[in-house]
């Protein structure tokens, strides 16, 4: 025990002495976690709360495109500038880089007169289905389709927030062609045009949707930025120790202490359970400090609060078991890499690689299904698994032992590998 906890305060000490080390470890990830959850929660706060500028042209001029701007400025999603007809297709594009407007919006020539035509036929052909008979008129047999309204949207827009504005535009439309198809039906019964209140009464009469996000056991839990956040790229601190701590192998190695361990009354299977445990210490540092900021620090920059589980003890023992495995990973790192060079740029690549299919840059339900199986071999994605159950999920200990088996699986062939690796290198 006296050789073990010697071996722990002399890895402690070049831990401490190592201030790039400690930076990777510690700066880093608080960094790392703090700009990435305010850029995520900024874009949430872009698509829920703050408004889309949105440059209209309209060539229209008539009724039917007027309530399509209405209509545009009722979804509450768009901050609607002021129209201008004049421009070509060639100036809107200058004119949406001069105001800093990602999405504009053409209604062209002829608009408003092909829906009201269009209204009169759809109004029409009810009308003779139900076997009523009303005045008809030159315009209700006209059946062309409505002439195109042309999005315009800046490139780098993404995909995914592009489809959300079109899909807002085409609500309007719809509502836009349905108030005049409503306006059709009631004069061609009534011969008398609709009134306001009754328009908008029938208009508006929709029901609400509950959206309700809901744990393991039932319970009711709001997820935010900062719970998506937090524990990623907390996982993903933990398995950047793999510079330090594979760099303290390599050292070990080039400077001959696995040759000098083996005059002694020791061996460097010792040295190498001091080191885990030393390293482990510092994965359960990092969940403490960037749980911290989450907790404390997060809700004083505008950002929403990180909650933790109801079960303590699942919390510690998924911040052991993935800190354990990061602490493995770096080992082998070491155990492998002949230079310095080698281990540092292999152990960073490879974290974010891992990252990267394990679920933590790129969600795991936004991967091609190419990439579904070597995701399950990443054990940062389990490690997300595990703290996802705990912190979305409203989970338990024994909810999370699925995704802490593989973990469990992975340390050990890890552990193993090295041991076997060490043994051929006749090091220990």
């Amino acid at each position: 025990m006296f050789k073990l906890w010697t071996a722990i305060l002399k890895d402690a000490r070049i831990l401490i002495r190592d201030k790039a080390g400690l930076a990777v470890m510690f700066a880093m990830p608080v960094l790392l976690v703090v700009v990435i959850a305010s850029i995520q929660n900024s874009t949430f706060q872009l698509v829920n709360d703050n408004k889309i500028p949105l440059l209209i042209c309209n060539r229209d001029g008539g009724e039917g495109s007027q309530q399509l701007v209405v209509a545009l400025r009722k979804i509450g999603m768009f901050d609607v500038l002021p129209e201008d007809s004049t421009l070509n297709d060639k100036q809107l594009g200058a004119a949406m880089q001069k105001k800093d407007v990602m999405v504009a919006v053409v209604i062209p020539n002829g608009f408003s007169q092909a829906v009201q035509h269009k209204a009169q036929s759809v109004a029409g052909k009810a009308l003779d289905e139900l076997g009523i008979e009303a005045a008809k008129s030159d315009s209700s047999k006209a059946t062309g389709e409505v002439p195109p309204v042309t999005m315009f949207y800046n490139p780098v827009l993404q995909e995914s927030f592009r489809y959300s504005v079109q899909g807002a535009l085409q609500s309007a439309q719809q509502f836009t062609e349905n108030r005049e198809v409503l306006q059709a039906l009631y004069q061609a019964l009534n011969n008398a045009k609709l009134s306001d209140s009754l328009e908008q009464s029938i208009l508006n009469n929709r029901s609400a949707i509950r959206q309700i996000p809901v744990a393991r056991n039932g319970s009711i839990v709001i997820p935010n930025t900062t719970q998506h956040n937090v524990p990623a790229w907390t996982i993903f601190a933990m398995f950047f120790i793999v510079v330090s701590l594979s760099t303290n192998v390599v050292k070990e190695k080039l400077s001959g202490s696995f040759v000098r361990l083996k005059t002694l009354p020791t061996n460097y299977t010792l040295v190498l359970l001091a080191k885990q445990i030393t390293y482990i210490g510092v994965t359960l540092a990092q969940v403490v400090v960037i749980f911290s900021l989450g907790i404390f620090l997060f809700p004083l920059i505008g950002l929403p609060r990180l909650n933790l589980p109801s079960d303590w003890i699942g919390l510690i023992v998924v911040s052991l078991v993935c800190g354990w495995c990061a602490v493995s990973y770096g080992i082998i790192v070491g155990v492998f890499a002949k230079t310095m060079e080698q281990a540092i740029g292999f152990g960073a690549v490879s974290v974010v690689i891992l990252a990267a299919i394990g679920g933590i840059i790129v969600p795991a339900f936004a991967m091609p299904e190419s990439l579904r199986l070597l995701m399950k071999i990443s054990p940062l994605h389990w490690c997300l698994e595990a703290y996802y159950t705990l912190f979305l999920e409203g989970g338990h200990l024994k909810d999370v032992l699925y995704s802490l088996l593989p973990l469990v699986i992975i340390i050990l062939a890890l552990q193993i590998i090295s041991l076997i690796r060490l043994k051929r290198q006749h090091l220990i």
